[in-house]
Parts: structure tokens; sequence; C-alpha cells
């Protein structure tokens, strides 16, 4: 199994919230998808959709309500079928197994900032800025995770600039919003970082 790379790094542990259904193929392996729901301090869950190779899947034998740790990397892919989200957010499991305990949601980025930050307000005026993460992985590609920051650190994340080189720590939430579409308004779910710390890394060799 290869190694999971230190610049993300995702530990999950929560509650299977669905059925594991078929996402696809590639390179002569079936990956499969499940949700998985994991609780914050508050009491809500963020329940967040995990890819895992079948042979996992299956050697988990997971049942409905089944405790579950995960272990692997946040990713995204682009979606060019013209429905949800453009960008797809999920948890990759490279280990999967039964656990018991309390809920976790932990995550650590070493990535490069490839958009401008933005700097804006809640309603209730508490300061958040959003960033967007390149985050290297094998066979030369990126994956391009979406993050926010608060208060004070949001302050500080608004003077930084594109390509600069980050390391955060945080977890892996979703929101629901509305859209309007041409069929009407329609609840759909966005993922994102919520970042704890976060601090500039040293640049890339040459």
């Amino acid at each position: 199994m290869d190694m999971i790379p230190e610049n993300n790094v995702l530990r999950l542990v929560g509650t299977l919230a669905g059925r594991p259904a078929f996402s696809h193929s590639g390179r002569g392996v079936e990956f499969w998808q499940f949700p998985l729901s994991v609780l914050r301090l508050s009491g809500t869950a963020d329940v967040l959709n995990v890819i895992v190779r079948r042979e996992l899947l299956e050697a988990a034998a997971l049942s409905a309500g089944d405790k579950l740790l995960v272990q692997g990397e946040l990713r995204s892919f682009n979606n060019r079928r013209g429905e949800g989200a453009k960008l797809v957010i999920t948890a990759y499991a490279r280990e999967l197994s039964l656990c018991s305990g309390e809920d976790e949601n932990r995550l650590q980025l070493l990535g490069t900032l490839c958009k401008a930050p933005t700097l804006r307000q809640t309603p209730l005026g508490r300061d958040i800025c959003d960033l967007m993460l390149a985050v290297n992985r094998h066979y030369g590609r990126s994956d391009y995770l979406p993050c926010i920051c608060w208060g004070a650190l949001a302050r500080q994340a608004a003077g930084w600039q594109v390509g600069d080189r980050l390391r955060l720590e945080g977890r892996v939430q979703s929101r629901s919003y509305l859209k309007l579409t041409e069929e009407g308004t329609v609840e759909r779910t966005a993922y994102e970082v919520s970042v704890l710390t976060a601090s500039p890394a040293a640049p890339c060799l040459p």
C-alpha cells in the first residue's frame, strides 16, 4: 500500500450513515463510496463522502450504524457533468476499520495558496477569510481544497500572497445552501476545511 503523504493526512472517526454504493473504476480497481457522519463538539454532524477501494470495503464487512476509523487524504475533482458542485470534495480512505470511542475529525495539510485570500464578515460581524490551497499528490496531480479561517487568524490570512506555502491544521466540515437552478431552488451541500491553526511553510527546494 502507498504511504500516506505527509502533506495531506486525514483521520476521521464517525458512524456509517448509508449503504456503500459503487463510485467508479480506475486502472482496473473498483472504488465505492459511503457517507460518514462525524459529530462536532456542538453536537452538529458533518456528513462526509468517503471513497474506498472495494477490497478494503469488503475486508471491513460493514453494517448499518457501525463506528468506523478512516485514515487517508482529503481529495478534490472537477465535476464536468453539469450537476451539483463543480469542485467535489471527498475523503479518500487508505485504511478503514471498525472502532469505538469519540468521534474525530482531524486534517493536516501542506500546500500552496493558489488564489488571493478573500476577507469578509459574517452577518454577526465576525471576520472570515476564504483560501484555496493546492496540495500535491502522486502522479503529478494536485487537490484544490477550499479552506476558511476565522477571527484573528482570518485577518492574518488576508495578508498572504498567491504562491505562499502554508501548513494548516483543522477539520472537514459540510454545510447546506440553497441554489437557484432552472428547475427552481434546490438544497445542496458544500465541503470545506475549517482551519484551526495555520502558518507559512518553507518554500519547496528547486
